[in-house]
């Protein structure tokens, strides 16, 4: 670097914003690892994601009645990677009430989705129906 060029150090660390949801050629969305530490306990890496799907996941992974113990971290804001733990009562694996809770979620979201839309084109309906009575004076 040139003696007259200058840093900006608000900027130094700051990964570029494609770094934050583009996977690497080689890197997999979701890495299963099983904790040894406890029994029936597995330790998911969501890479590529943030404390938005973190606590989602894991406060529906809470509620699943197989589910004994669940948490999340997020190790530093820059590394875009969540960790969640998951321990199961031995009747299921930690996979299997992710992969549940994950339907049910996409389920839910899809019902949202659609009961949205829905309500978006009667209200532009409606709205277009006020806009013809007002512009032919209410006949």
């Amino acid at each position: 670097m040139a003696p007259h060029e200058s840093i900006n150090h608000s900027e130094t660390n700051k990964p570029k914003p494609f770094e934050l949801f583009l996977l690497d050629p080689d890197q997999k969305k979701i890495e299963e690892k099983i904790y040894a530490g406890m029994s029936n306990t597995s330790d998911f890496i969501l890479n590529k994601e943030d404390h938005t799907l973190g606590n989602l996941l894991a406060e529906y992974l809470k509620r699943h009645p197989k589910v004994l113990m669940c948490g999340y971290k997020v190790a530093h804001p820059n590394v875009p990677e969540v960790l969640i733990r998951v321990q199961t009562d031995g009747t299921i694996q930690p996979k299997e009430a992710l992969l549940s809770v994950c339907k049910q979620l996409i389920a839910s979201y899809g019902h949202l989705a659609r009961e949205f839309t829905r309500e978006y084109e009667l209200r532009k309906m409606v709205s277009a129906g006020n806009q013809d009575q007002n512009n032919t004076g209410g006949y």
